[in-house]
């Protein structure tokens, strides 16, 4: 998958689920380099990065459509990656070089490619919501079939965004799919501290949408709410809430260790680990032979290592490049 454009990296999910895997795989071994490239103190500023919650933005892409519109949170290198974007344009926009996506002044919150559907992705919590709304009006003012996805963590939705989003949607039948990452922790408050119910799927009944609880440990369980909550939207049906039950491993950002989590709650989350068991599943199923998930495993890191290198060999940003795109031609 290494030489493939990024729109091809993006249809290889449809039907391969060995695809599948392989991108959960990249995303693990990326967003694990990204975390090392910091700790050398390569890259300044901060990133959020995604390790365990692989199988929620594979899930999500596999099924969307290039023309379906994705927002989603600061916490996007994954989400990039499974719709497509290549490793070299992410972590050229991490390190400050002309060739990430927006050519190196944005940094590791704000990823964005149109080709691919995914909108600027958000450094505030929640403010994805209301503009997947916003996108998915468009489709329907238009009279495509198109969709909009907005996905968030559980800690958006608590705030005011969340409910304004999803009552209009609601409201006007919106082509919108309602992605909750409930990863367990908004920042570094675990939800049981912050949100007084426990499933955060059953929000959905105050608005008269559906509200369904999903496996996101499982890229199979995701693939298939996605599909159908996208059936629903497309037909005019409205917006679905899917809560995807994850976990973050990492901390809530670079410089945070999540001491505060309780003891065993890690380990008790890995023994479900998204890559671990898709590849139990994939290998008892026969689509991964013997050898063949560690083979996968050493071009992924070799496509890693590859990408890192030529973005370091590659010119950084400039100043003048904060003063672009700033006006637009009339």
């Amino acid at each position: 998958m290494g030489d493939r454009t990024k729109m091809e990296r993006r249809l290889a999910l449809a039907a391969d689920r060995v695809a599948r895997y392989e991108r959960m795989v990249e995303i693990r071994a990326f967003e694990d380099r990204v975390q090392g490239l910091f700790a050398e103190g390569v890259v300044h500023g901060t990133t959020h990065t995604a390790q365990g919650q692989e199988a929620v933005a594979v899930g999500i892409a596999a099924v969307a459509r290039p023309t379906d519109t994705v927002t989603c949170t600061y916490r996007g290198h994954g989400m990039g990656l499974a719709l497509g974007m290549t490793p070299e344009s992410i972590l050229g926009e991490i390190m400050g070089r002309e060739m990430g996506c927006i050519g190196g002044i944005a940094g590791s919150m704000h990823l964005v490619d149109k080709e691919l559907g995914l909108l600027p992705t958000f450094a505030i919590i929640g403010a994805g919501i209301p503009v997947a709304a916003g996108a998915a009006l468009t489709a329907q003012v238009k009279g495509t079939d198109d969709a909009a996805i907005g996905v968030f963590g559980d800690g958006a939705s608590n705030i005011g965004a969340f409910h304004e989003g999803l009552n209009l949607a609601a409201i006007w039948k919106l082509p919108v799919v309602f992605v909750c990452e409930n990863n367990q922790y908004g920042e570094y408050s675990r939800i049981n501290l912050t949100t007084p119910i426990e499933d955060l799927a059953d929000r959905a009944v105050s608005y008269g949408i559906p509200g369904i609880m999903v496996d996101g440990q499982d890229p199979d369980a995701t693939v298939k709410a996605v599909s159908e909550a996208l059936d629903r939207a497309r037909s005019g049906e409205g917006p679905t809430l899917l809560e995807m039950k994850t976990y973050r491993y990492a901390g809530h950002s670079r410089a945070d260790k999540a001491e505060y989590r309780p003891e065993g709650e890690f380990e008790r989350w890995f023994q479900r680990d998204p890559i671990n068991t898709f590849r139990a599943r994939l290998e008892s199923e026969g689509l991964l032979a013997e050898g063949q998930a560690d083979e996968v495993d050493r071009q992924v890191a070799a496509r890693i290592e590859a990408a890192m290198e030529t973005v370091k060999a590659s010119p950084p940003a400039g100043v003048d490049a904060m003063f672009r795109n700033i006006y637009a031609p009339v």
